[in-house]
């Protein structure tokens, strides 16, 4: 039977306000190793400069290589504190969006943008310091005459990514948590800021020596019982 769902999925469940206020204030990589270490896009996804943060739920769309039509629809759509996530299927021969649109994103209150795809116009988007995350840039312009998806799962820099999750990035990279999962994290990753701090603080007074290395070691059967380095 043919399905029913729609292309475009208007209402979905996004991580609280306030819960994604506390889980910003984190490190995408702390949040990355309290959720297993796992959640990060691949690296060729990356900040246009390295100091763009951004921190929200995400917004999800799908389209066709080069082509942007669903992306004005999203822009259209999202709410304030929305993270535009696209799957642009790693396209690079042309970009999905610029300056124009980039503005319209800004004055919305969109929190950010993530795609796998190109985006143009960087040097004024640095100027207007608002948070593009993109796998790489192209002058070229797209086209606007192919349907596609919003409101729908999607798979970007090999990670799946549901409507409503939590979206966080830096100059280390992207970070996506779901959203069910992100405040029971956040214990975790308090006590992961606390813990490295007190090893970077005991590493400044000379206790250098990792404690766990030697057993590591063995179990890898670098070293023999007994061995140490």
């Amino acid at each position: 039977m043919p399905s029913t769902l729609p292309d475009i999925i208007r209402d979905f469940d996004r991580v609280p306000s306030d819960i994604v206020a506390r889980a910003a204030a984190f490190q995408p990589a702390i949040l990355a190793d309290v959720a297993g270490r796992r959640g990060a896009l691949d690296g060729r996804i990356k900040a246009l400069r390295s100091r763009m943060k951004l921190a929200g739920t995400a917004f999800t769309v799908e389209v066709r290589p080069g082509d942007n039509l669903m992306i004005h629809a999203a822009i259209a759509m999202a709410k304030p504190g929305d993270v535009l996530v696209i799957d642009g299927k790693g396209d690079l021969t042309s970009a999905l969006m610029g300056t124009i649109m980039m503005t319209a994103c800004q004055k919305l209150g969109i929190a950010g943008v993530v795609m796998d795809g190109a985006c143009r116009d960087s040097l004024e988007i640095d100027e207007m310091d608002y948070p593009v995350f993109a796998a790489g840039t192209n002058p070229n312009g797209p086209t606007k005459n192919i349907g596609g998806r919003i409101g729908h799962p999607v798979s970007i820099g090999g990670v799946t990514v549901r409507p409503g999750d939590f979206v966080i990035g830096d100059g280390d990279g992207v970070v996506v948590v779901e959203r069910e999962k992100i405040e029971a994290l956040l214990p975790l990753a308090e006590k992961k800021v606390r813990d490295e701090a007190a090893r970077i603080a005991a590493i400044k007074e000379g206790d250098t020596a990792a404690k766990w290395l030697t057993s590591a070691l063995r179990t890898a059967g670098v070293l023999k019982e007994g061995e140490t380095l």
